[in-house]
């Protein structure tokens, strides 16, 4: 009876830790503490593999709490609502693991109390669309705490959009008409090869 109830006590300590756990792993119970800007302004249009992007954040002082579990940073380009519209590869749900808002990885290092920034070139492959920036803040033991972004709650002012790569590079077409020409040359002097053998076959 005795080992019974021990297990049975084990049992509920292990569910509340698991509980716990999964609660961590929810956006809506991060800080919502960092303060975070971006460059573009609200309805620019930046060139995938041109534009670059300066993202500022720091720690919002009015907050009623404190940074000293602060450890690491990752800044990432994340999707507005209305490029996840019938999108369900990038649908945000709370749950962080299942969450599909922010993608594309702007920046990973080690949080500063002070102020902190990082300009990045927006990366070529980058998909069309609008998008704001989140900065999420990760403990000791690399679990999400804290968050802050440069767009609302609602994620609908201070959008900005990116336009994909679209046509073909220069350097792509350059090589694309020489080889062109080459394979046009090449098949003109087989031609004449030929002829020539079948000349020199009739005077024989």
């Amino acid at each position: 009876m005795a080992a019974s109830s021990i297990l049975f006590v084990a049992s509920i300590l292990f569910c509340s830790f698991a509980l716990s756990c999964y609660a961590n792993e929810l956006f809506s119970d991060l800080e919502h503490s960092i303060l975070v800007t971006a460059s573009p302004k609200s309805g620019q249009v930046l060139k995938s593999g041109e534009a670059n992007i300066t993202v500022t954040w720091s720690f919002n002082k009015t907050f009623p709490g404190t940074e000293s579990t602060y450890k690491t940073v990752k800044v990432k380009l994340c999707y507005a609502p209305v490029s996840q519209k019938d999108r369900g590869w990038r649908k945000t749900k709370d749950e962080l693991k299942k969450d599909r808002t922010c993608q594309h990885k702007i920046v990973n290092r080690d949080y500063k109390p002070s102020k902190d920034m990082v300009t990045w070139t927006v990366e070529r492959d980058t998909p069309q669309a609008t998008y704001f920036v989140r900065v999420y803040v990760f403990n000791a033991e690399d679990k999400e705490v804290a968050y802050g972004q440069s767009t609302d709650d609602a994620k609908k002012k201070n959008l900005f959009e990116v336009e994909a790569v679209t046509g073909r590079h220069v350097s792509l077409d350059i090589a694309s008409v020489c080889f062109s020409v080459f394979s046009i040359v090449s098949l003109a002097g087989f031609f004449y090869l030929e002829k020539r053998k079948g000349r020199s076959s009739q005077q024989k």
